[in-house]
Formats: C-alpha cells, sequence, structure tokens
C-alpha cells in the first residue's frame, strides 16, 4: 500500500476514520450480505472494485475467488488491517490498496466485473462509478435511507438515499436486478441495489 501525500494525511476523514479503526478495533472480515449475493451473480471475468471498503470481508472474498481486487478507503488504518488479513489468508497478492478520497478517484473505464459501495452514499461518486463497470458487469450499493434519520435524527440527510434511490439515478444501460429496503436495527433503515451493465448492442 502506498503512503498517503502529507496532505492527504491530514484530510478530515482520513482523522476520524484512522481513529476509528485504531486502537481497540476488532475487526470481523464478515463480507458485506449485498457482495455475497454479488460475487453468486454470472459476473463477467475481470476484477472488483470496492469503495470505502474499510477492512473488508467483502474484498477477502472476492479475493477467495479468484479476482483481483482493488479495495479504495480514506483511512490508511483500515487498508492497513485488510492487508494484515489478507497476508494471513495468503489473498495479499490478489488486493490492491489504494488510500484515496473517493470524491477524488476514478476508475478506469470499463474495467470492473463488480464495483461495490456498501456503507456511504455520495451522489456524486456514484455517477463516477458507474462508468467503470464491464460490460455485463454488476454494481452493488447500500445506504441509508432518509427514514434512517427518524431513527438516528443527527445523520446527515445528503448522507441519505432519497425515495426510489440509487436505481432512479442509474444512466441509460443499466438494468436493476433488485433494489430492497432492510431494517438495520437502532442504526435505521438500509436499502441496497444490485444493477448490471447491460452488454453493447451491434454498431
Amino acid at each position: 500500500m502506498e503512503e498517503p501525500p502529507s496532505d492527504a494525511a491530514r484530510h478530515p476523514d482520513r482523522v476520524r476514520w484512522n481513529a476509528r479503526y485504531g486502537t481497540g478495533f476488532t475487526a470481523s472480515f464478515a463480507p458485506h450480505p449485498l457482495a455475497v449475493a454479488a460475487l453468486a451473480l454470472d459476473l463477467p471475468p475481470g476484477p472488483v472494485a470496492d469503495l470505502a471498503s474499510g477492512p473488508s470481508g467483502s474484498a477477502l472474498l472476492a479475493a477467495a475467488q479468484g479476482r483481483a481486487v482493488t479495495a479504495v478507503d480514506v483511512s490508511d488504518v483500515a487498508l492497513g488491517l485488510l492487508g494484515q488479513e489478507a497476508r494471513r489468508r495468503g489473498l495479499d497478492h490478489l488486493i490492491t490498496l489504494v488510500p484515496a478520497d473517493l470524491r477524488a478517484w476514478r476508475p478506469v473505464p470499463g474495467r470492473y466485473a463488480l464495483m461495490l459501495g456498501t456503507g456511504f452514499w455520495d451522489p456524486a461518486v456514484f455517477a463516477v462509478a458507474v462508468p467503470g463497470l464491464a460490460p455485463r458487469g454488476v454494481l452493488g450499493w447500500e445506504a441509508f435511507t432518509t427514514a434512517a434519520r427518524q431513527a438516528r435524527p443527527a445523520l446527515p440527510a445528503a448522507w441519505c438515499l432519497r425515495p426510489g434511490e440509487p436505481a432512479t439515478l442509474l444512466p441509460a444501460g443499466m438494468t436493476v436486478i433488485s433494489q430492497e429496503d432492510r431494517p438495520d436495527g437502532q442504526r435505521g433503515t438500509r436499502r441496497g441495489l444490485l444493477a448490471r451493465r447491460d452488454r453493447p448492442g451491434p454498431a
């Protein structure tokens, strides 16, 4: 994993998440249910991108299936935990750790068989992520809905999906596989989306 530049090291999100994943945090490395469902689909050949990955069990599951994985997170501490576990499992050669703010990161167009975003919401990042999918590639995204603010009033509305989102924000050429809400105890309601990029038609 590359060290973040000195200015990036002072990024407020990096400082906040590094503190969360610092001393006393124990990662479960359990894959996200949406990632499990996505990896069970008929995916095209190619790598996986795990956005805002944290110490991701989803990245480890994809790598265990033989997929190259790019794990992107603003927290280099979280990525360090993921890297340690990947080495312990003999999967580190398949996982590339990228310490980056997702608002500045850009995927290679048409590269990824699966792109996951399972812990945050930013419509600008969502819009940038979709073109990174390969033909027949799958997008898996989950975030809190506005209904979650009933249980968590301090949760910023900008971090929450509005009615119909994220499916309503998909560009042409994407087919929704499923979009479902699920309760998350006292944390509030989350909505998960699986969608596939269509294969281009003949010119």
